[in-house]
C-alpha cells in the first residue's frame, strides 16, 4: 500500500522553558524544520499567549507543521504532516528535538491517505 502522506505526531517533554515560550524563536524553529523536511513554505502565524505558551502553524505546499508549547510544564506538541515522496518529516522532528533541548519525546506516525488500489 502506498499513502499520500506522512503525519508525525510528536510529543516533547523536558524542554528548555526559556526557548519554547519565546513566539520569535519558535517560528524560527519551525520554519528551520519546515525547510530541512524540504517542503515549500507558503505561509505562517505563529502567536504568542500571556503569561506563557506558543501556538503556530506553517502552510507548506505539501500539508502543514504546528506547534503549541506549555512552558510552563516544559512541554511542546508538534505535529508535522507532509505529502509527496520528496518531503521527509522525520527531518523536521530530528530539528526540533535538538532546538527545544527535548529530553523525552513519544511519536505517533500516521500513513494518512492510504491508497488502496494501488
Amino acid at each position: 500500500m502506498r499513502a499520500l502522506g506522512k503525519h508525525l505526531i510528536v510529543e516533547l517533554y523536558g524542554c528548555d522553558s526559556r526557548l519554547i515560550s519565546d513566539v520569535d524563536y519558535v517560528q524560527d524553529v519551525m520554519m528551520l524544520c519546515a525547510k530541512e523536511a524540504n517542503t515549500t513554505i507558503i505561509d505562517s502565524l505563529f502567536h504568542g499567549f500571556k503569561p506563557y505558551g506558543v501556538s503556530g502553524v506553517i502552510v507548506v505546499q505539501e500539508s502543514h507543521l504546528s506547534i503549541h508549547t506549555w512552558p510552563e510544564h516544559k512541554f511542546a506538541s508538534v505535529d508535522f504532516f507532509t505529502c509527496g515522496d520528496h518531503s521527509d518529516p522525520w527531518k523536521a522532528f530530528k530539528t526540533v528535538k535538538k532546538k527545544f533541548k527535548s529530553k523525552y519525546f513519544s511519536i505517533m506516525k500516521m500513513e494518512r491517505g492510504v491508497l488502496l488500489n494501488e
